[in-house]
């Protein structure tokens, strides 16, 4: 301990005095910033750029590294591990990056499920911005990008603190899962954001590490991006170029054009017809409009909330809403001055960069009310897709590409040292399920050598329900997909959480994420901090043929198995021995154990659980956590 504080008091003597002074300047990545939160109880490096030959002289809470610059320009300083604290001050050479906390870091990964913000629709999201005030939880986002060669550093993002202002941005699964961190292990939490919406799992992978796997849909173009990494790079430029004028064109109206088409007196008798909502030929910058009229004077209310993905919309001229991706059309109030008695004229602008196709309007969803009155807005429109503004250029989304995401979103990351990974993707992938175990365990496996830390902990969700429901569905992409995920779990130190009832029938993307991130946040307390709890659901374990009845036993019951609704067990099918399948009724028999009612006359060849795109169920155990999809034989 007393040579410990020497040390500490030593070093700043050193510099005081001018004794070999490090005053070259350096240059951090993007992560190592202000506010930022680095890994407690693990070795922390510190890196980036600076003068070859150079020296680098580094200090963080007491414990200070030093290293040389490479030829290369780069440097690494590696700290000893710290305690969870702060706010500290990391100096290297003469320079300071202020408000430094050491706690719990996180990598929150995936697709759109994962990126979707508090502020879309979230539950509970007014509520927990309202009592936003939480200093030690910082989160990064990592601007979208991709690349065909690896980077050294994201392309943007800073380290944003969880308040009021900042927290509508905040992944909401993450949010939920870093807030339980925070509270329940009294440290300071960051999370990296590293995902982007629609997204498949090969885009976060290796590409190099791909292109070893044998005879799979992403092989042969895995090793043709590797071999031709120089001519992708030129074709990514050009690439972004279209993006940029894009954009530029998407978000940036030309206000006269704007006026004139959204103008009670603009003649669009050149302009083709529409259906809405139930046709939908729009692409590219679609300009609809609908004459509606008017009995009266006053104020009016605007109910629309269905337009995919971007829109700008006017009445009589005037723009009334901008929508972004992502959100929903709140109730809009139309000011008494916009309207008048008789005619008046709705008008969209809609875009959808995603796949070129903007949909407009949902059934019994387009209405405008005035003085109790309802005014119906479905039926017929007139819309133009070229005549207002040119087509848009076209944009290839080759950030899908084997590694390209990896490249850019993740290799700059393999330097911070993390405590593990939150990730919620899959949906891109259902359509080739019969590959994902090999490829998710690949990517898993990938990002650990990457890292370096040995094989931390990877917490990942199973797909939800969606879709319409179907009692027999055996061909389910979606429930194969689910299957590849829990196989998954064959992996150590691996988590998963089961949300087949919190999902939603027409929205891929459930609004409930508290109990998303609190799920995960039960895998962390087991698989990344050793606790004794009950984190998952209940889990089949056996089957066996009692007579006319199939009894099975479950582990992860806790206190038991108990129904979240109902009296009968629900979700259950069996599979005869001709291929057949059969609804199954069935009882708790006990604790952990269930007894299902075979159909009379059939031979059980096999028993499934949830296997449908969006299953009917209800079984769950002591803390109302559903019992995970499954297949067995018999």
């Amino acid at each position: 301990m007393k040579k410990q504080l020497f040390v500490l008091l030593l070093f700043p003597l050193v510099f005081a005095c001018g004794f070999d002074k490090p005053d070259s300047e350096v240059q951090f990545p993007k992560l190592i910033s202000q506010g930022m939160v680095l890994q407690r109880d693990a070795p922390i490096k510190i890196w980036g750029r600076g003068i070859p030959d150079e020296k680098i002289r580094a200090s963080l809470a007491g414990a200070i590294g030093s290293a040389k610059v490479l030829p290369d320009s780069t440097w690494t300083v590696l700290l000893p591990p710290l305690v969870a604290g702060g706010p500290y001050e990391l100096q290297v050479n003469l320079q300071l990056v202020k408000d430094v906390y050491i706690g719990d870091v996180w990598l929150a990964g995936g697709q759109s499920n994962m990126e979707w913000p508090l502020k879309q629709g979230v539950i509970g999201a007014e509520e927990e911005i309202a009592n936003a005030d939480f200093p030690m939880i910082r989160f990064f986002k990592v601007e979208k990008d991709y690349s065909a060669e690896e980077k050294k550093d994201v392309s943007g993002g800073e380290w944003k603190v969880a308040n009021a202002d900042n927290l509508p941005n905040f992944s909401a699964v993450a949010w939920f899962f870093a807030k339980q961190n925070h509270l329940e292990k009294k440290v300071p939490v960051g999370i990296i954001e590293s995902n982007w919406g629609g997204t498949p799992a090969e885009g976060w992978t290796e590409a190099k590490i791909l292109s070893a796997l044998e005879d799979r849909s992403y092989t042969k173009e895995s090793k043709e991006l590797i071999e031709n990494s120089q001519k992708w790079t030129e074709i990514l430029a050009e690439n972004e170029k279209r993006r940029v004028l894009r954009d530029s064109m998407v978000r940036q109206p030309d206000a006269a054009i704007a006026g004139e088409v959204s103008s009670t007196n603009y003649n669009d008798g050149n302009w083709r017809s529409i259906n809405l909502p139930s046709a939908n030929p729009l692409e590219h910058i679609a300009w609809v409009r609908k004459k509606f009229n008017l009995t009266a004077t006053g104020e009016a209310f605007l109910t629309f909330p269905s337009i995919e993905q971007m829109a700008y919309i006017y009445v009589n001229g005037v723009q009334i809403h901008y929508k972004n991706w992502g959100e929903s059309v709140p109730e809009l109030k139309i000011p008494a001055e916009i309207l008048k008695k008789g005619q008046n004229v709705l008008t969209i602008r809609a875009i959808n960069t995603w796949n070129n196709k903007p949909v407009i309007g949902a059934k019994d969803r387009m209405f405008l009310t005035q003085n109790g009155k309802v005014v119906k807005l479905e039926g017929a429109w007139t819309y133009s897709n070229s005549i207002v503004e040119p087509l848009l250029p076209v944009v290839e989304y080759h950030n899908w590409k084997p590694g390209f995401m990896f490249n850019a979103m993740i290799a700059p990351l393999t330097k911070f040292a993390i405590k593990g990974v939150i990730w919620y993707q899959g949906e891109s992938n259902a359509s080739k399920y019969a590959e994902y175990r090999e490829l998710f365990g690949t990517m898993i496996t990938n990002w650990r050598t990457r890292w370096e830390i040995g094989n931390f902990p990877f917490l990942f969700v199973q797909l939800a329900n969606y879709m319409e429901r179907k009692e027999l569905q055996p061909e389910s992409n979606w429930a194969h997909l689910r299957e590849a995920q829990r196989a998954t779990l064959e992996l150590p130190f691996t988590g998963m959480v089961t949300t087949i009832d919190i999902g939603e029938e027409k929205d891929i993307h459930p609004r409930n994420k508290k109990d998303v991130g609190e799920r995960l946040w039960l895998q962390a307390r087991k698989v990344a901090f050793g606790e004794k709890v009950l984190a998952s659901g209940p889990v089949f374990q056996d089957a066996k043929i009692e007579g006319k009845d199939l009894v099975l036993t479950f582990s992860e019951v806790g206190k038991g198995l108990k129904l979240s609704a109902g009296e009968e067990v629900k979700g259950f099918i069996l599979e005869g021995t001709k291929g057949e399948f059969h609804l199954l009724k069935g009882i708790i028999l006990g604790k952990d154990q269930l007894k299902l009612s075979i159909p009379e006359g059939v031979e059980a060849a096999g028993i499934r659980y949830a296997w449908a795109d969006n299953p009917e169920v209800n079984l769950v155990n002591e803390l109302n956590l559903p019992a995970v999809p499954f297949r067995a034989e018999l």
